[in-house]
């Protein structure tokens, strides 16, 4: 373990940094390592993408959601998703989450209890995931690169309930994909508003009026609703990805 310290002729002192030395590697790589280190990743993110796809293939007509883990059934938030997946399955779309628990289960709940589709592109991690029993398809991922290319790949629409950083990473990779055309605009809605709008207002207040890191284009590109019919309506204009 390291510790970090400014010389005592200073003042201040810097902040205490530590490392933990089990986590570091025990020693180098070699060449020899690396190359196979290297094929087995590809194959691996390969066998990903490819059962990933064809899973998305099957089911051309679809809404991605996005949000916590740790959102159990009390929460209002768990029930808001499962009522909008329900009134989209209604609609003929599939509902496609991560597949873990809280409001990705609550999806695929919505999903699987009105009869459509509840579709589960889930990760493996030490904690907090595990498939959730309302999915109809899955495909398990060990990447999350690879997971998300899948779970955005031809969705009508991304809904964002609340969530934590795994949430955010999503929602700032969707936004930056579409901000630099990279994929279709497609309706980015944040379902939450008690949730949401104190980051927007950031997002508003800071990057773009203060420090001029995005502008109104940009923060254009995302909807902040709570009503489920609202959303339907706004997500049955969007025309299909896949004819």
């Amino acid at each position: 373990m390291f510790s970090f310290f400014n010389s005592s002729k200073n003042k201040k002192r810097l902040p205490r940094v530590n490392v933990p030395e089990k986590d570091l590697p025990v020693s180098p790589m070699t060449m020899e390592d690396m190359d196979q280190e290297i094929k087995r990743r590809i194959n691996n993110i390969q066998k990903e993408f490819t059962d990933g796809f064809n899973l998305i293939k099957r089911y051309p007509k679809s809404i991605t959601f996005f949000g916590s883990a740790r959102l159990d059934e009390d929460n209002h938030y768990y029930q808001k998703s499962m009522n909008l997946a329900g009134l989209l399955s209604k609609e003929g779309y599939a509902v496609i989450s991560g597949g873990g628990p809280g409001i990705m289960e609550a999806a695929n709940r919505g999903a699987y209890e009105a009869g459509g589709p509840s579709l589960g592109l889930n990760i493996k991690l030490p904690f907090e995931q595990v498939l959730n029993p309302y999915v109809t398809d899955f495909v398990n991922f060990h990447y999350f690169f690879a997971r998300k290319v899948c779970m955005t790949f031809s969705s009508e629409a991304y809904v964002y309930f609340p969530g934590g950083f795994g949430t955010l990473d999503e929602f700032f990779e969707v936004l930056t994909l579409i901000q630099t055309k990279k994929i279709k605009r497609r309706p980015i809605i944040l379902v939450g508003v008690d949730f949401w709008k104190p980051f927007l207002v950031w997002i508003d207040d800071s990057l773009r009026t203060e420090f001029k890191t995005v502008d109104r284009f940009d923060t254009s590109l995302y909807e902040l609703l709570d009503d489920e019919q609202t959303i339907v309506d706004l997500i049955k204009q969007v025309p299909l990805q896949i004819d």
